[in-house]
């Protein structure tokens, strides 16, 4: 799939542009572990995020979506495309001059049990990067410890305890804080809400809206659960198989999806109303995800596309700009 044309997409206060990223993992069989091809877990994404903006990224899992976020934070080196933030193309960085872009990039893992050194204390976690990057002295390592624990809504006297004496959402509010202590721009939210109880997945995500609010923050928000994006985000990209099928504002994503694979997913969130749901039309996909070790020919959802026609097994559509602000992958989107 071609890459959008750069000059129509947005450029007014971008903090971080995507052009075309690439990560594929080599497959590798034999005594000699010869290379006899490539698993395409993000190919050739490119989009942007504005300043104070939130991009939720979503699609099934094993789409790429994570993928794509670690390849952005240089996490995961990207094998082609360009990473640049604020102006400076992060796929070119190395060493030093990279580690100096750390404390502006940072990142919320899904799982907040495996994400924490269960032989650290909290204050222990949270000073390790600040001493790092050379915050400042002892003293002021440990307020500003103290200072990002109140922020995430703990007691800053957690600070001597371990992660196993804390439940999952305390645990994540632990990683959240672990991530603004540097004073971060950018932020990638990689399914933070995932692994928690539903009853505190809504306070992490009003957590994460007042951070930004207080201080500015840009969010990558990956996720797979569309009803708990659409109360975070400005915009929205959907992933299918390593590629955005469709992206735009939240609202155009969500009142008029245009691609067939975004209306199956909009279709299987549940509506709290028994009468909107008894009368509504769900979308059931065919088959599984193919694999990105060998996707198909022409447009990739064309195995499980309930609109799919001869020229979809053949042409591979252009993400195109079919109405303001809002691009859809496919040669039947009006």
């Amino acid at each position: 799939m071609s890459s959008p044309d750069r000059s129509a997409l947005p450029s007014g206060g971008n903090l971080l542009v995507i052009n075309d990223l690439k990560k594929y993992f080599p497959i590798r069989r034999g005594v000699l572990q010869r290379q006899v091809g490539d698993i395409k877990a993000v190919d050739g994404v490119s989009f942007t995020i504005k300043k104070g903006e939130t991009m939720g990224l979503v699609g099934e899992s094993g789409c790429g979506k994570s993928t794509a976020g670690k390849a952005i934070l240089q996490l995961d080196r990207p094998t082609a495309g360009q990473v640049i933030f604020e102006g400076r193309d992060l796929t070119r960085l190395r060493g030093d001059e990279l580690r100096r872009m750390r404390n502006q990039i940072q990142i919320i893992f899904q799982d907040p049990y495996a994400s924490l050194n269960p032989r650290m204390t909290v204050g222990e976690i949270l000073s390790e990067p600040l001493e790092v990057h050379g915050f400042g002295n002892r003293r002021a390592v440990e307020e500003r410890v103290q200072e990002v624990l109140s922020l995430v809504g703990l007691d800053p006297s957690f600070g001597t305890r371990f992660p196993h004496e804390f439940s999952g959402g305390q645990r994540q509010r632990v990683g959240i804080a672990r991530a603004i202590a540097l004073n971060p721009t950018f932020i990638v939210c990689d399914e933070p809400i995932a692994a928690l109880d539903v009853s505190i997945q809504a306070q992490i995500v009003n957590l994460l809206k007042d951070l930004q609010k207080q201080f500015g923050l840009t969010y990558l928000f990956i996720a797979h659960d569309l009803s708990m994006v659409r109360h975070i985000s400005d915009r929205v990209a959907v992933m299918y198989l390593g590629r955005i099928v469709e992206m735009a504002d939240w609202r155009q994503v969500y009142e008029t999806a245009r691609h067939p694979y975004t209306q199956a997913l909009l279709s299987a969130v549940p509506i709290p109303d028994p009468k909107i749901e008894s009368r509504r039309r769900r979308t059931i996909l065919e088959g599984d995800v193919p694999s990105a070790a060998n996707p198909p020919k022409g447009c990739h959802f064309n195995t499980r596309c309930p609109l799919r026609q001869d020229r979809c097994f053949h042409d591979d559509p252009d993400l195109s700009e079919i109405a303001s602000g809002h691009w859809v992958a496919c040669h039947f989107a009006m």
